[in-house]
C-alpha cells in the first residue's frame, strides 16, 4: 500500500468506505423494536401462571389431606384445574418461543419483583408489585374456577 494512502481516514486496509456503503450496511443491521403490548401481556402471564398452578397443586394436597366432606369434590376440581393451567402454561412458554422472547427473574425485594427480557434482540427491564401479583393470581385463579363451573353446569343442561 502506498505511504500516501495510509493514516489519512479514506482507506482501511484495502476498502474505501463510502458514506452510502456505510448507510446501507448499518440499514442492513436487524431493528430490535420494542416489544408489544400483547407480547408485555404474554410475558406477564408466563410469569404469573406458574405461581397460579403451584397455589393449585399446593391447595389439591392440602383438599386430599384433610376430613372435608365433599373432600373427592374439591380434589377432583382442583386437579382439572391444574390440568388446564399446566396446559396454559405449556402453550405460554411455547408462544414466547415462536416469538423469540425470554424472560428471566432478576431478583426482588420486599415489594417488587425484578424481571429482565429478551425480545427479537431488544433488551430490557420491567418489574411488578406483589401486590399486582396476588391481584393478578386471585384474577386468574377466579377465571379458570368460572371457567370449570361454566362447563360443568353446561354439561348438567345438556344432560337433562
Amino acid at each position: 500500500m502506498s505511504k500516501k494512502l495510509q493514516g489519512n481516514g479514506l482507506w482501511e486496509s484495502s476498502r474505501m468506505m463510502l458514506p452510502q456503503h456505510k448507510e446501507q450496511s448499518m440499514s442492513a443491521l436487524p431493528q430490535t423494536a420494542p416489544p408489544t403490548k400483547k407480547e408485555f401481556e404474554m410475558m406477564r402471564k408466563s410469569i404469573i401462571l406458574p405461581v397460579v398452578l403451584n397455589i393449585v397443586e399446593k391447595k389439591s394436597i392440602e383438599v386430599e389431606m384433610s376430613s372435608q366432606t365433599l373432600k373427592p369434590l374439591y380434589s377432583a376440581a382442583a386437579k382439572v384445574l391444574a390440568n388446564t393451567i399446566r396446559a396454559d402454561v405449556q402453550q405460554s412458554k411455547k408462544d414466547l418461543v415462536e416469538r423469540n422472547i425470554r424472560v428471566f427473574e432478576d431478583g426482588k425485594d420486599d415489594s417488587l419483583l425484578y424481571y429482565h427480557y429478551v425480545c427479537r434482540g431488544h433488551k430490557d427491564r420491567f418489574m411488578m408489585t406483589k401486590d399486582f401479583m396476588r391481584d393478578e393470581i386471585s384474577m386468574q385463579i377466579g377465571v379458570y374456577a368460572k371457567n370449570l363451573i361454566a362447563a360443568l353446569q353446561k354439561l348438567v343442561n345438556n344432560n337433562r
